[in-house]
């Protein structure tokens, strides 16, 4: 029973907390000052008026609708055009969108069937968006649009495919960082069981990975329309960290690399998270979607999903949320499946394959990428039992084998750590690497104590992230110019401004990797290095038993 009860364990990457979750929703307020009407723009089905930012040089498009709400019959269906609007006239772009229902990280002990109390149903839900939410912003530099096409860079957001919105990203950081030399777009896409509600009823009357065709039909209508706001769309980069990151992965093998037309010559990913993504009727999704249909008394329906596509949205965010914090530390329940369609094998297999879209890729990750998804108050001090509950479909012989492969990583709980960072984050983004051969770069973000979701701060300085902790104008141009150069050159030695970087050779099994730090005297400290080969062992130890892992 044990291992049927931790089948329902998925490894997400979590940066914020329930109650940090709902204090972030209840601060999207524009700032309006400084500001000025822009250029009214015609999509077709919607005309928008932007808003000129003078402070930062930078005209948004806050609020624009890529799709029809997802809600009635459209629940767990790809997304659908946007009905025309123009008989409202024209939208003043000027507020951002409301966030799609949220959800929280697994706090729980133990594994979430055994513990049946933590998925009773909360008279309280928490803070919820609606489900209408599928809004993207777009930002070009000045109050002109540009006359000259700029590559592209398109956003997707973090946290673990439950929570994260576009509000939380200042578009003009990016801008600013590619010395206006872009043109951004910062997406949202449906997230946790509206997002991603798996199993054979969703296959047979929806479609499954719904977050993740919100993506691709963002991709789609930025290839349609971008042009419109300066931007070029046979130059799209797509970056994202953590669960943003994880999708980057997933559009990367999408339709076996033969996604048509390309939509995205470039990929970037900061810590890219790939958790156990299994088949959409394997017994793990099939229990999940039997939770959800119970928890809405849906289970003597004669169409258990037609039933879930008629309740209530309260009920089904107030599920969403239960079944999440129910879920294992550091956990989360709702991920990708591997659906037949969009996603056709296990990704690490179509990464071998070198069944990929795009032409180049740059990717980092964090020194210590798994210590806010281990407990670090009660840890399970029993590495093969930590193995085995994060991998449910482990047998003792991998639990064992786990436990002889990290024993020299120090104590148990930072064994755990970097299991965790590892096996989900670390080695993932080495197997992306090694998918593009000639193309690839790859860093490593190791300010300390380079935890999880730190690099955002660098990235997004004047959004709720925080002022980055290694302030220092050198590193940010360094660190930040090479993800800009990558952007508008496809190759982060052909710098958009001087900085301190050095060469950068491009990866090739376990070459260079440009190391982004700081010295004892706080100084910034950017060198290349190698991959650490012990780490790489690891990697291929996890590589070896991806079947099992759901990878």
């Amino acid at each position: 029973m044990m291992k049927i009860g931790l089948s329902l364990l998925y490894l997400a990457s979590a940066t914020i907390t329930l109650s940090s979750a709902t204090i972030h929703l209840s601060h999207r307020s524009t700032n309006t000052s400084n500001t000025a009407s822009a250029p009214i723009i015609d999509l077709g089905y919607a005309q928008y008026q932007g808003v000129y930012d003078s402070v930062n040089n930078v005209t948004n498009y806050l609020g624009v609708r890529y799709a029809a709400p997802p809600v009635g019959d459209l629940r767990w269906r790809a997304p659908q055009p946007p009905a025309n609007n123009n008989s409202v006239g024209v939208q003043q772009a000027n507020t951002q969108p409301n966030p799609c229902p949220q959800a929280p990280m697994g706090l729980a002990s133990t594994n979430p069937l055994e513990a049946q109390s933590s998925l009773t149903r909360r008279a309280d839900p928490p803070g919820t968006g609606p489900e209408d939410c599928l809004f993207l912003n777009v930002y070009f530099p000045g109050d002109t649009i540009p006359t000259e096409p700029l590559p592209t860079l398109v956003w997707i957001h973090v946290r673990v495919y439950t929570e994260g919105f576009a509000d939380e990203f200042t578009g003009s950081d990016l801008l600013r960082e590619a010395n206006n030399e872009i043109v951004a777009v910062i997406i949202q896409y449906r997230l946790g069981l509206f997002g991603f509600l798996p199993g054979s009823e969703v296959k047979a009357n929806g479609n499954l990975n719904a977050g993740l065709l919100d993506q691709h039909f963002a991709l789609r209508w930025v290839q349609s329309h971008i042009s419109q706001f300066g931007g070029d769309p046979t130059k799209v980069t797509i970056w994202g960290e953590s669960a943003g990151a994880g999708s980057v992965l997933q559009h990367i093998v999408a339709h076996d690399g033969q996604t048509s037309p390309q939509l995205f010559r470039g990929a970037i990913t900061s810590s890219t998270f790939l958790p156990s993504q299994y088949m959409y009727n394997d017994t793990i999704p099939e229990l999940l979607y039997s939770e959800v249909v119970a928890q809405t008394n849906c289970s003597s329906a004669v169409d258990s999903l037609t039933c879930l596509r008629s309740a209530n949205e309260t009920l089904l965010q107030t599920i969403n949320t239960n079944i999440n914090v129910g879920g294992f530390f550091g956990t989360f329940v709702f991920v990708p499946v591997i659906d037949g369609t969009f996603i056709t094998q296990r990704p690490t297999e179509a990464l071998k394959q070198g069944k990929v879209n795009g032409k180049a890729l740059l990717s980092i990750t964090n020194t210590n990428e798994g210590v806010i998804f281990v407990n670090q108050t009660n840890p399970i001090t029993n590495v093969s039992l930590y193995a085995g509950t994060l991998f449910p479909k482990f047998g003792s012989k991998q639990d064992s084998k786990t436990a002889e492969l990290y024993a020299s990583l120090g104590t148990p709980l930072e064994q755990d750590d970097a299991i965790m960072a590892e096996s989900i984050l670390i080695c993932p983004t080495f197997y992306l690497l090694s998918a593009f051969p000639n193309s690839s770069w790859k860093g490593q973000f190791a300010i300390p104590p380079a935890h999880h979701g730190q690099d955002l701060a660098y990235y997004f300085p004047t959004s709720s992230f925080g002022t980055p902790a290694f302030n220092n104008t050198q590193f940010l141009a360094a660190f930040s110019g090479a993800f800009m150069s990558f952007v508008v050159s496809q190759d982060p030695n052909d710098k958009i401004a001087p900085t301190i970087t050095p060469s950068w050779d491009m990866y090739s099994n376990g070459s260079t990797v440009m190391v982004f730090n700081q010295t004892a005297d706080d100084l910034p400290d950017v060198h290349a290095d190698t991959a650490d080969a012990t780490q790489l062992e690891r990697c291929s130890f996890w590589d070896s038993v991806g079947v099992l892992t759901g990878q």
